[in-house]
């Protein structure tokens, strides 16, 4: 072993016993410079273990990984030391929003947030934006929005509504950059919604290509609620379970029914959670999501007047929460997501505290890892629960499970570097998202992201960002069909 300097940082290099070749260790990589190998201590490997290892990479590709953290090649490596190494994060609900509302959020804005955050990948949802991800067109705009402004890698979601469902439009044409279809209820302007149908016909998307109804809805609300618009309680009465436990029961009847595959997006009531568990157990192809604010956000604690805490579903109470955890750590819930979904201040009406009128939306993309990690390892989960619950589950849903989510030959070279035990404060200087309202500004969390790796390339380290963007947009075969 000797040592050497390059200006003010010290290089270690490591001698090769089977060879004359050397290795450089801990050198001052630029960002935006090409990964050749990562090496920690603590890297989450393949076969659900948590180890030394060297991973080696080619043209953006996980070329081999190396149990033991013995360096066989002469590269350049990037010592993580003992911090822990992972796939990158997939986050597959996002809204990006643009373009149509960029003011607010952007691929550039989003992107780098999710760097910030360990998150590799996104997918974008299909509404917010205007236009809507519903036909060819449309996408195409999209992609020319995002094109030169994505920091890590972006695809996007295709929508079903009255018209497009039996058309090869963009719910079946991969070529163009979609990977799944979703279906939503009526709402705002720029939401989606396939129409009831007494025969059901229009509802159920076609067997083939098998993408997965991504499905959500809302029941008629016929009952008195509290009327003092800035309780919380108020807004949390006007969406009560029996809403979302209706709308799930139709989806898993359909899924069912039908044995198409079908994703219940942001599940926030825990009394849902039996209708899951037994249509999963008769067999149903059904995967169900829930989102960190439910996970770590809870009724009781939200303040008067705080609608930056608004969010459809809403939080629920603490009790609710205690549910989802163990139907998370049983996995009768396959997968969290941030539900990135953020807006301008005004919507939020900070100024009145109305949560009747406020937009209803949650920022979350940047601190995802943080959020789950600080209450799951209170909680007795592990590491690998970690990869499981945000890369491996959530790449299998968007078609990308033999390209994302795993430290693996053949896999991208996308990979997080982070602390767990280390402990940060949430402050607005810090955010990266284009809005920096979230109800978690001031949490204390655990586990810091210090390098994002995306195809192979140094993208993000300690604040700072590379130069130019180097994610892609993501294509999805047509044949390629995760079941």
């Amino acid at each position: 072993m000797a040592t050497g300097t390059r200006g003010s940082h010290m290089i270690w290099f490591h001698e090769n016993r089977d060879s004359s070749c050397f290795s450089i260790l801990n050198a001052d990589m630029e960002l935006g410079s090409t990964v050749a190998a990562v090496k920690s201590t603590r890297v989450c490997l393949g076969n659900q273990q948590v180890g030394p290892a060297v991973i080696l990479i080619r043209d953006g590709k996980i070329h081999q990984v190396l149990p033991g953290g013995e360096v066989t090649e002469d590269v350049e490596v990037l010592d993580a030391g003992d911090s822990v190494v992972m796939p990158g994060i997939v986050d597959c609900h996002v809204h990006v929003n643009e373009p149509g509302r960029t003011s607010w959020e952007g691929f550039w804005t989003a992107t780098r947030a999710a760097a910030a955050g360990g998150v590799t990948t996104i997918v974008d949802m299909p509404l917010n934006s205007i236009p809507p991800t519903t036909t060819l067109a449309n996408l195409q705009e999209k992609l020319r929005e995002a094109t030169g402004k994505c920091f890590v890698d972006t695809a996007f979601w295709g929508g079903v509504i009255p018209g497009n469902q039996k058309t090869p439009s963009v719910c079946r044409n991969s070529q163009h950059g979609t990977v799944r279809t979703s279906a939503h209820d009526p709402g705002r302007s720029g939401r989606l919604q396939v129409l009831p149908d007494p025969q059901r016909r229009g509802r159920v998307p076609s067997r083939e290509p098998r993408r997965p109804a991504h499905c959500h809805g809302a029941a008629e609300r016929n009952r008195k609620c509290p009327t003092d618009p800035q309780q919380y309680d108020t807004f949390l009465q006007s969406r009560p379970d029996i809403m979302e436990v209706e709308a799930i029961r139709s989806v898993v009847q359909l899924c069912t029914e039908y044995q198409v595959r079908c994703h219940v997006v942001h599940l926030s009531s825990a009394q849902a959670l039996p209708i899951i568990q037994e249509a999963k157990k008769g067999g149903a192809p059904l995967t169900v999501e829930t989102t960190h604010h439910y996970l770590n956000l809870s009724a009781e604690n939200v303040p008067t007047g705080a609608t930056q805490f608004k969010c459809c579903p809403p939080i629920r109470s603490s009790h609710n929460q205690d549910q989802l955890w163990a139907a998370l750590k049983a996995g009768h819930i396959d997968m969290v997501v941030s539900d990135h979904s953020p807006c301008t201040a005004d919507l939020k009406k900070l100024d009145s505290g109305d949560f009747t009128q406020a937009w209803g939306g949650i920022s979350s993309l940047q601190f995802g890892l943080p959020l789950f990690w600080s209450s799951a390892s209170q909680k007795g989960f592990q590491l690998v629960d970690a990869v499981r619950l945000m890369c491996q589950n959530t790449a299998k849903l968007c078609g990308l499970g033999q390209q994302k989510g795993r430290l693996a030959p053949g896999y991208d070279a996308d990979l997080v570097i982070w602390d767990p035990e280390r402990e940060f404060e949430i402050k607005e200087e810090g955010i990266h998202h284009k809005n920096k309202m979230t109800p978690y500004l001031g949490v204390s969390l655990r586990g810091m992201v210090k390098s994002t790796i995306v195809g192979g390339h140094l993208v993000y380290r300690d604040g700072s960002f590379s130069a130019e963007p180097l994610g892609k947009t993501l294509l999805v075969p047509p044949t390629h069909d995760e079941a």
